[in-house]
């Protein structure tokens, strides 16, 4: 089931998405965030964030942030990343948090959501085309993760025709 998230799901959220750091497939991050912080976070930046629920557990999460700032030129386009606890990986989770958070963002105008993925994180890389991102470009030594330089795939979902 994908719903929105709500406070007692802070927790699961938190722990997905620092299991995602410590893998370092996934994010710049490199500090464990608390419970509560990426929904704080999401919230300040006028973002969103769904959770996948399976069997009454929170098997996964999808947020969307507005891109940059709020700037008007900017409207209606949004950042998203998706995270998937490693037990419920490849089964379907990622997929339908990704095509629920489409769904949702479209919803309330955005039209346009971005993807910045690592280049070596193949699996995220063939669930975000499944779900009908293109890829745009790459960023080239985009970031540091550990003191090496990650290149950066730009992919981008249009959510509605014009």
């Amino acid at each position: 089931m994908i719903r929105p998230s709500q406070p007692t799901d802070a927790e699961a959220i938190a722990s997905i998405y620092n299991r995602g750091i410590e893998e370092r497939q996934a994010t710049f991050q490199t500090r464990h965030h608390d419970p509560g912080e990426l929904e704080l976070k999401n919230e300040q930046r006028g973002g969103q964030l769904l959770v996948a629920e399976v069997d009454g557990e929170v098997a996964g999460w999808a947020g969307w942030v507005g891109y940059d700032d709020p700037a008007d030129y900017y409207s209606g386009v949004a950042e998203c990343a998706v995270y998937v606890a490693s037990e419920a990986r490849s089964k379907g989770v990622g997929r339908e948090l990704l095509d629920g958070l489409a769904a949702e963002a479209a919803r309330v105008g955005i039209h346009k959501l971005l993807a910045k993925i690592f280049t070596t994180n193949e699996a995220s890389i063939a669930l975000f085309r499944s779900c009908g991102f293109c890829e745009v470009g790459t960023h080239l030594r985009h970031g540091r993760l550990d003191g090496e330089w990650k290149d950066v795939l730009l992919m981008e979902r249009p959510l509605t025709e014009t």
